[in-house]
């Protein structure tokens, strides 16, 4: 039976192994890139999905969201929203109703990318209701995979420039990770839902 915690200790998450996505990442430059990319995802089983957006570091600065990055179990695609914009191709992925789709905070993503253009939602798995069925508390990503899957997710990365000439290694591989655990995650919050073998560790007062 496998042990989890209502709420998992920050402090508990350095101690864990890390985590790096290690499959095939194409970064996506324009939007004949695109369509391949949104060809291709379609004709997959499930898709992990998240945003990245340059750091604001002044009061009243906002930027757009400048990377989506979209994962299977071994293939990650990054688009460069900043270049292509929310092109066509990307719209109807993200209008689609067909194709498992996970994501966490999604309400904020998808917030964020009305701003760059306006597309009718289409069908996604929220990470943090889901999670709730088990009786787990935390919301955010990393406390949920070092809880439910033992690894650390590294968010060194995370305030850095999403709309630099060129991303980083470290960054693609941070960005692609973040799409990618969400499918890891929603798959293990399924197998415990199903089989019920699971406990929760409550919080004690």
């Amino acid at each position: 039976m496998k042990l989890i915690k209502e709420k998992f200790d920050k402090a508990d998450i350095a101690a864990l192994p890390k985590v790096l996505f290690g499959g095939r990442i194409f970064v996506v430059l324009s939007e004949r890139e695109a369509d391949r990319a949104v060809d291709y995802l379609l004709r997959q089983p499930i898709l992990g999905f998240d945003t990245e957006t340059r750091p604001s570091f002044r009061r009243g600065q906002m930027h757009k969201v400048a990377l989506l990055q979209v994962a299977t179990h071994d293939t990650a695609f990054l688009f460069r929203l900043n270049r292509i914009g929310l092109c066509d191709s990307v719209k109807t992925l993200l209008e689609d109703n067909r194709v498992v789709k996970v994501g966490l905070s999604l309400k904020d993503d998808m917030m964020q990318l009305q701003h760059r253009r306006e597309f009718r939602q289409g069908t996604f798995i929220e990470l943090q209701k889901e999670v709730q069925m088990l009786g787990v508390q935390d919301m955010s990503l990393q406390k949920l995979y070092a809880n439910l899957l033992g690894g650390r997710i590294s968010k060194t990365q995370q305030l850095t420039n999403w709309e630099a000439d060129v991303l980083t290694e470290a960054q693609q591989r941070y960005a692609a990770t973040d799409a990618w655990s969400c499918v890891l995650l929603h798959e293990e919050i399924q197998r415990l839902l199903q089989t019920g073998d699971y406990r929760v560790l409550k919080l004690t007062s």
